[in-house]
């Protein structure tokens, strides 16, 4: 009889999405814009979920591999990985997620050096005759 009487224990998942809450690791996220592809999220990951490829300017991350342990958003210098609260859907296949980095901004050509000066002549004024 209580039972009639309460709210439901479970939500209608579909209709009404679960609200998780701020400090639920859910999966990791790259602001691939910001990175800087150092590989330090690559050697701290403890199942080595992350692959770096600097040359190619890309980021993947195996998710069913990952464990959302934060460890590669702690140790990112440029603070471009975030742990989001939502999990990944679920699925049936391995889910590599890549990133493609921009590619990088030319850098600025060196001037050349300045060619060697020409002895400069001062020019005298030329002295009028008197007529």
């Amino acid at each position: 009889m209580r039972s009639l009487f309460k709210k439901p224990a479970t939500l209608m998942y579909p209709v009404i999405p679960r609200e998780w809450k701020e400090r639920t690791r859910g999966h990791i996220e790259n602001q691939i814009n910001d990175c800087i592809f150092c590989g330090i999220c690559q050697r701290k990951c403890p199942t080595n979920a992350i692959v770096v490829d600097k040359a190619k300017r890309t980021w993947e991350i195996a998710r069913m591999q990952c464990i959302q342990c934060s460890c590669c958003v702690e140790v990112c210098p440029k603070k471009c990985l975030t742990n989001e609260n939502t999990y990944t859907t679920p699925s049936t296949e391995k889910i590599v997620d890549t990133y493609v980095g921009p590619p990088p901004a030319p850098k600025p050509e060196a001037k050349p050096a300045p060619a060697a000066a020409e002895p400069k002549t001062e020019a005298k004024p030329v002295e009028k005759a008197e007529a």
